[in-house]
């Protein structure tokens, strides 16, 4: 296939009106088929099911917030409102699906909440929360006043459900059975690093979180049985001579399990890192995004590209991928979305 699509969620100021569609073209090398498929206020994170029947974004409206759930429509890759369910309060950060597209899951960093959805299969349709988890606490920076939760998904196994809190320096499991969040486990990490991200190696005994404060990777080995983590490394994703302001954002491994990626809000880059047979990291390299504040960037389904969203910019930038190097080279530029934080291909 030459043809791969995908999905941006955004702010919706300036001119954005919501989620995007985009077309890669991997013979040509660009991105094509830009425009607005979903209009909602602030879909700022977007997932889709498995099946890539449908799309969830968080959403914000008036002064409630919550989840929106879509329908994927035929060859055209359209989206068609299905239901939203909000509650008063700003709106999350992140959302999840399972494989099965059983259970979705919200982080919301102004709440410091975990909140469970069921969906109903029948038509794919959120339905009201099931659960939410409160987390509690703060942490020595002057960010961390309170819990903010940036994360929440499902394990590997999908035994459980992870939520990371930038807040409270914590990597919270859950188990989720019988629709109910129950902590099983919590992991402190270092005080004021603001944990933000997690991703696992695909052999299911590691996991990669990015911090947005310490701008670092914490490597961590996961014991599936407990749904416990350990730390086993911690390794920064910015030059040491770099002193000015910088915030983690994304990550992502490749799905062979060779390479780590890392975003870097400030210094404008993606840190590459090789992973080695015990899951640590070495940096290979460190690549400029080509614009600014790049929130978020996925690999597509070939392996061969990265697409990267400059959301103070407003651009998408590609880069094609030495699979055997892990390190990136610009293939396009500046393909406008206004205020792009979320990159997702189907």
């Amino acid at each position: 296939m030459t043809h791969y699509s995908g999905y941006i969620g955004t702010y919706t100021k300036g001119d954005s009106k919501g989620v995007y569609g985009f077309t890669l073209n991997t013979e040509t090398g660009e991105i094509t088929d830009i425009k607005a498929e979903a209009q909602l206020g602030n879909p700022t994170y977007v997932t889709v099911s498995a099946d890539h029947q449908y799309l969830y974004a968080v959403k914000k409206d008036g002064d409630m917030g919550g989840v929106a759930g879509y329908s994927i429509t035929g060859d055209t890759n359209g989206l068609s409102h299905l239901k939203s369910q909000v509650t008063e309060g700003a709106s999350p950060c992140h959302v999840s699906v399972d494989s099965k597209n059983k259970h979705v899951v919200t982080a919301n960093y102004h709440r410091g909440t975990v909140e469970l959805f069921a969906v109903d299969n029948e038509e794919g349709g959120i339905q009201p929360v099931a659960s939410v988890a409160q987390l509690e606490g703060n942490g020595p920076h002057e960010r961390q006043e309170k819990p903010h939760t940036h994360y929440a998904g499902f394990t590997p196994d999908e035994k459980y459900i992870v939520a990371v809190d930038l807040g409270i320096d914590q990597i919270i499991t859950y188990d989720y059975s019988n629709d109910t969040l129950k902590e099983v486990h919590t992991l402190h990490v270092k005080p004021g690093s603001g944990p933000r991200h997690i991703t696992f190696h695909p052999n299911g005994k590691y996991a990669y979180v990015m911090t947005e404060i310490s701008s670092e990777v914490i490597v961590l080995s996961y014991n599936e049985e407990d749904g416990s983590f350990q730390v086993l490394q911690t390794i920064s994703t910015i030059p040491e001579d770099f002193t000015e302001n910088n915030q983690g954002s994304a990550i992502h491994i490749s799905a062979d399990g060779c390479f780590v990626y890392a975003g870097n809000r400030g210094h404008n880059s993606i840190a590459v890192f090789s992973v080695s047979d015990q899951g640590q990291l070495t940096l290979v390299d460190i690549t400029s995004t080509e614009g600014d504040w790049p929130r978020d960037f996925a690999l597509d389904p070939s392996q061969k590209f990265i697409l990267a969203a400059n959301e103070q910019s407003s651009s998408l930038v590609l880069f094609s991928r030495d699979e055997h190097t892990g390190k990136l080279s610009l293939k396009y530029k500046d393909a406008y979305v206004p205020y792009p934080v979320c990159v997702k291909f189907l």
